[in-house]
């Protein structure tokens, strides 16, 4: 009889072992997975598991978040003080200008390159309107390949991919955009007066080309406000504003 309940008693202790480990292997399983972020669907889809998303679909939600962040950045910018009142992004005088900035501005003259930097901003923010445009058609050719490196790549990877495929062919297309919204901003008209001033004072007169310059700081911008649109489809529900998004990239 003792021998019975000695056995029992083990089998009891034994299964209540197993049972306590196979619901920690749970829970372990459970936590790592909410540690791993949102691209575990995505994820899945590549690995060919059941309910997984084929790479047509991943490939599309890719593009798709890339056009809802393009969208986003340039309406955001192109928006009265969307670069003017950003601290992060907003233009300021080049390098090569500061000391003619602080020259004219220990002469009085601060207000004149108030206006041209005002005038600067306003030019970025009226070119930023029609960048989604630009973007689309290298947004269109995101391969298989490019779309499967994108998810292996960082929180970034996307906007990086972009930045690579666009930087050259969005600065030609670009700079007329820019050259003509400074020019209707009058900064021209501003940076002229600015530097024709401080060069009748300085013996290094200052050449600095001006719509290169508004445009690589403008591409800068846009390109910062993609990578916190890209962060926030990532991780925020909220951000995934269409089905595909919220299939592709929201987490189960």
């Amino acid at each position: 009889m003792k021998q019975r309940l000695l056995f029992l008693s083990l089998a009891i202790f034994s299964f209540s072992a197993l049972s306590a480990q196979g619901i920690k292997d749970l829970f372990d399983k459970a936590s790592k997975k909410d540690s791993t972020g949102i691209l575990n669907t995505v994820s899945r889809g590549i690995n060919g598991s059941s309910g997984s998303l084929s790479n047509e679909e991943i490939i599309s939600g890719l593009r798709e978040a890339l056009k809802v962040g393009t969208d986003n950045s340039s309406k955001r910018l192109g928006k009265l003080d969307g670069f003017f009142k950003d601290a992060a992004i907003k233009i300021l005088m080049p390098e090569e200008a500061k000391k003619a900035e602080r020259t004219l501005r220990s002469m009085g003259l601060g207000s004149l390159v108030d206006k041209a930097i005002l005038s600067m901003n306003r030019a970025a923010e009226d070119a930023a309107t029609g960048v989604g445009n630009i973007f689309w058609n290298a947004i269109r050719q995101m391969s298989i390949k490019d779309g499967l490196q994108i998810l292996k790549g960082g929180d970034f990877a996307a906007t990086e991919y972009l930045k690579k495929m666009t930087t050259a062919e969005i600065t030609a297309k670009f700079r007329p955009v820019i050259d003509s919204s400074l020019a209707k901003t009058e900064a021209t008209r501003y940076w002229k007066d600015v530097f024709t001033a401080y060069n009748r004072f300085s013996r290094s007169p200052i050449n600095t080309d001006l719509t290169a310059y508004v445009t690589e700081r403008a591409l800068n911008g846009i390109f910062y406000n993609i990578g916190l649109e890209e962060q926030k489809i990532r991780k925020d529900p909220a951000a995934q504003v269409t089905s595909l998004l919220k299939k592709v990239f929201g987490s189960k």
